[in-house]
């Protein structure tokens, strides 16, 4: 067969035929071709293989080969038959075949090491003897010498059975050189995309058909040398010594064989059979070409190629200087590089100082105001230890990145000069200087550069560090308990803080008494002229009756009222009084509460304002007082903007505004993309943020044991017919719906498949009968039972208040007395209720999640149950921590139901998957889901075979 000038392109038809020949036991051989990208691959028949059937496609040929095969104990020429195709095809095929043979086994495998090199970039352009411009896999690295190797020395003898070219005995081909010729020919055909000349125009390298361009030989052969020496040199600057006035370059030599190792050019020259060991014999040839190159980049390498024995250079200042600037570059583009002493380089560093602008003597909260500006300096250091402003002049003063200063030579980055020169730059703000020391890093003119306060600025950031560090505070007089040592540890830090003007977020578990802290600090804030004045506690209606017993209870001599209901009013308001409002009416009296002088405004379950455009979040913003804490034990639920919410209101400025913060912190944490964002994340709000766990050590050692059990329950014949019919429905129409109106179908399915999982009659809207229908409602029977005879309570939660009155008239038609609070009980009945079963006048209360999550305490039950589960492990906590609070005696079991093989089930999974990154990053629940493709969407629905 005459060779193409054009490789054909690989047709489906052409790698389906030899892919079928391959896993029919053919074997395979490689025909190298001139120039590389005419190779072909050739398939033959060894004995056994079953014949190739059908109709043979363009693409492949029939063409006879001579090969060397076995005959009795020795081998002979024979001419075989077999069919050909070019390497696209070759390769295509051969990606997916499950050959049988061991030649073929042996092509596919270097049919992926020669995929993986193109894809690493391993390829160079040369030219062939005839002239011809061709891509060649290489230059190799010592990893892929080994696997190239490797790959060789297994080679069965079918694979490399061509004739060796040359006089004497007859030989078979060497299998190392017949893979390189393979992975030549995969690289010089697979990078010529046939829309390559409309790029670029007609270039060598770049069309496909093959055509002679002698005059690039000179081009070709010096890049080809380049690239594929086994020895490159490199250049070591050393530092004037003693007598030698001069910095002088000496010349090494690497090998490509062992990278590690490093030669000085001079023992080339002194002992030349060491040298050409330890490099190879063409060491001597290639350090001359490598270093007419790098003279051609930087002139003064020509004295060395003057001398007989180039081994070293002695520099001019000059060159030097040089060397540390744009040749450097110039040299390492030629193949040369330029290494420095390691402590000449990294002697040198640049922090921004952050201190005080203001007089000495100002005060803390002075320093931190909102008018307050803070210096912002360049300090420089010699290995650790300042400079001093003679020494910092000097450097602004420095024409050359090489100065020498305290008796040594240092490398002095341009940037760090330029910054020695301009040593203060502009002002920061208080929160912008509190912002970067606390994470130690300042973004400056485009990159993030290393920080640190200093002097009286440096004292307070030092102070605020730690929030647990402080010595816990003595409880007021005036508070009738005794605080726990955690307790008066997170008075210290909330007195402080507000002292500062800087405010906080307390974020302990619930249940670990933040109410009695808030109380204290009111109290404690009375002390001091300064600080003393109202205090404004805005919190869920639900809340109200719990924050007026626990202040008659702790502080029974401070006036409270409740600015709620149609008498509401602020007159005759006491200075040490407090003042308990709901997030209701704070949105429609703001502007009657924004006339007091408040001393204090805490926000109660401050989740409820995680929205900062909600107008609730935007009336609280515009209250007025002199210290702000937000009370809450999940600060984060959905995601990280509502963290920043919190902290802008208790701290504004602290976090930028909330574009910069989702840009430079939530995006690469929310992503996983930076591991550090999260850490450094952590040090810019710690500070602020003050969290707690029952789990703690420490905490809560009185607190019991808790249990929590995933039950999962079948479903009936009756739910698995709705389940699988609902889902067939509205996959159909999610299918053909794009945009909002998607996720909404999506919404819709997710809860319609929820309340299936429940009981069939909450999604048909049906009342009776109830009996025998759910699974999960069998099972809460028995968990009722269970309860109700061992004298104890329970807590039933489920997100719809639909299921919760299906499960008041069952369980009341089974004789169980119930409570039911919901997101329309009144307040007052609300505290009815709350008292009736602590005092144990119902074993069970069914709540709604939404309407009793948060704020109640019910210390009484010892059983949670979940009925229906809201799919964010933060709320469900939140729910379960009514009964396990300070407070609770006795162990808590805690039952989350769920329908087995269902969307509840696997979405449960998914939750336990994600339980470690609560703290920065939890799902945001059915939404996340709505984001689903319809393939993901369909697997995660569908219902698996039920138990």
């Amino acid at each position: 067969m005459g060779a193409r000038s054009v490789p054909p392109l690989a047709l489906p038809e052409t790698s389906a035929f030899a892919r079928a020949l391959l896993d029919s036991g053919w074997a395979a051989v490689f025909l190298p071709g001139e120039p590389a990208r005419l190779g072909r691959l050739m398939l033959w028949k060894p004995a056994g293989a079953a014949a190739g059937d059908g109709l043979v496609p363009a693409g492949i040929e029939t063409e006879s080969a001579e090969l060397v095969l076995p005959h009795g104990r020795s081998v002979r020429r024979r001419r075989t038959q077999g069919y050909t195709l070019f390497v696209a095809g070759a390769v295509s095929a051969l990606a997916d075949a499950r050959p049988p043979h061991p030649s073929g086994a042996a092509w596919q495998a270097a049919a992926r090491l020669a995929l993986r090199l193109l894809a690493d970039g391993r390829l160079y352009p040369a030219l062939t003897p005839a002239g011809y411009d061709s891509w060649r896999a290489g230059p190799f690295t010592a990893t892929q010498r080994e696997m190239l190797e490797a790959l060789a020395s297994a080679f069965p003898p079918h694979a490399h059975c061509l004739p060796e070219c040359g006089p004497g005995p007859l030989r078979i081909a060497e299998p190392a050189a017949l893979v390189r010729q393979f992975c030549d020919a995969v690289a010089d055909e697979l990078v010529r995309a046939p829309a390559a000349p409309l790029a670029v125009g007609a270039l060598p390298y770049a069309w496909r058909e093959t055509r002679a361009v002698p005059a690039l030989r000179e081009w070709a052969e010096e890049m080809a040398a380049a690239l594929t020496a086994e020895v490159s040199v490199s250049l070591r600057v050393d530092l004037p010594q003693g007598r030698r006035r001069q910095f002088q370059a000496v010349l090494q030599l690497h090998t490509a064989a062992d990278p590690a190792l490093v030669v000085e050019a001079a023992q080339l020259w002194s002992a030349p059979a060491e040298a050409e060991r330890l490099l190879g014999p063409r060491a001597e040839t290639e350090t001359l070409l490598a270093l007419r190159r790098g003279a051609r980049a930087w002139p003064p390498l020509q004295r060395l190629l003057q001398d007989a024995t180039p081994d070293q250079l002695r520099l001019t200042d000059d060159e030097a200087f040089d060397l540390l600037g744009d040749a450097t570059d110039a040299l390492r583009a030629a193949g040369i590089d330029v290494h420095w002493p390691r402590e000449l380089v990294k002697a040198l560093t640049a922090t921004a100082e952050i201190g005080q602008r203001t007089a000495p003597g100002s005060s803390a909260a002075g320093l931190l105001g909102a008018d307050a500006l803070l210096d912002l300096r360049w300090q420089v250091s010699l290995a650790g230890e300042p400079l001093t402003e003679a020494e910092m002049d000097a450097l602004a003063e420095a024409r050359r990145p090489l100065v020498r200063l305290r008796e040594q030579w240092v490398v002095a980055d341009p940037k760090l000069v330029a910054r020695a020169r301009r040593r203060r730059m502009e002002p920061l703000t208080a929160m912008e200087a509190l912002s970067a020391t606390l994470t130690g890093e300042l973004e400056r003119d485009g990159e993030s550069v290393p920080c640190a306060a200093v002097g009286a600025f440096g004292d307070i950031v030092a102070r605020i560090r730690e929030p647990e560090s402080r010595t816990p505070a003595p409880q007021p007089a005036a508070l009738k308990a005794t605080l726990r040592d955690y307790q008066r540890r997170g008075l210290a830090w909330l007195a402080e803080m507000c002292e500062l003007g800087l405010g906080g977020c307390l974020a302990d578990d619930m249940g670990l008494g933040k109410t009695i802290t808030l109380l204290a600090l009111h109290l404690h804030r009375q002390t001091d002229p300064a600080t003393a004045g109202p205090t404004l506690v805005v919190c869920p209606a639900s809340l109200l009756g719990n924050w007026q017993r626990e202040a008659a209870r702790f502080a029974p001599h401070t006036p409270m009222r409740r600015y709620h209901g149609g008498e509401r009013h602020l007159k005759d308001l006491a200075d040490d009084e407090i003042v308990l409002v709901t997030y209701g009416v704070l949105r429609r009296d703001r502007e009657t509460l924004a006339e007091a002088a408040w001393s204090l405004i805490a926000a109660d379950e401050a989740q409820h304002v995680k929205n900062p455009y909600a107008v609730t979040a935007r009336e609280l913003r515009a209250l007025p007082a002199r210290a702000r804490v937000a009370l809450t034990g999940t600060p984060v639920e959905n995601n990280l903007s509502e963290l920043w919410a919190l902290l802008d209101w208790t701290t504004p400025g602290l976090l930028g505004s909330l574009s910069a913060f989702r840009e430079r912190h939530a995006r690469a944490i929310e992503s996983g993309q930076d591991p550090q964002a999260a850490k450094r994340l952590s040090r810019l709000v710690r500070p602020f943020l003050l969290r707690r766990r029952k789990s703690d050590p420490g905490i809560a050692p009185e607190l019991p044991a808790k249990t929590e059990t995933e039950r999962v329950v079948p479903l009936t014949t009756e739910q698995v017919g709705l389940y699988e019919a609902v889902v067939r429905e509205a996959m159909a129409k999610i299918a053909e719906t794009e945009g909002i109106a998607r996720r909404g179908l999506v919404l819709k399915l997710l809860t319609a498949l929820k309340q299936i999982c429940n009981h069939p009659a909450q999604y048909l809207r049906q009342t009776t009968p109830l009996q025998g229908r759910s699974g999960k409602l069998a099972l809460l029977d028995e968990l009722i039972d269970t309860i109700t005879a061992e004298g104890e309570s329970a807590l039933v939660f489920t997100q719809y208040t639909q299921m919760a009155i299906l499960l008041e008239k069952h369980l009341a038609e089974r004789g169980v007395p119930t409570l039911f609070l919901h997101g329309g009980t009144p307040v007052t009945a609300r505290e009815e209720m709350v008292d009736r079963f602590q005092r144990g006048e119902a074993p069970v209360f069914l709540l709604s999640l939404k309407a009793a999550g948060t704020g109640l305490n019910l210390t009484r039950a010892t059983h949670v149950v979940h009925y229906d589960r809201w799919w964010n492990p933060a709320v469900e906590d939140q729910a379960t921590d009514r009964a396990y609070r300070i407070g609770q005696a006795r162990p808590v079991q805690v039952h989350k139901l769920l329908a087995e093989k269902t969307v509840e089930d696997k979405v449960a999974q998914l939750l336990a998957a994600k339980r470690a990154l609560a703290d920065a990053v939890v799902g945001s629940g059915e939404a996340a889901l709505t984001e689903l493709s319809d393939a993901e969407l369909a697997e995660l629905v569908a219902l698996g075979r039920q138990s």
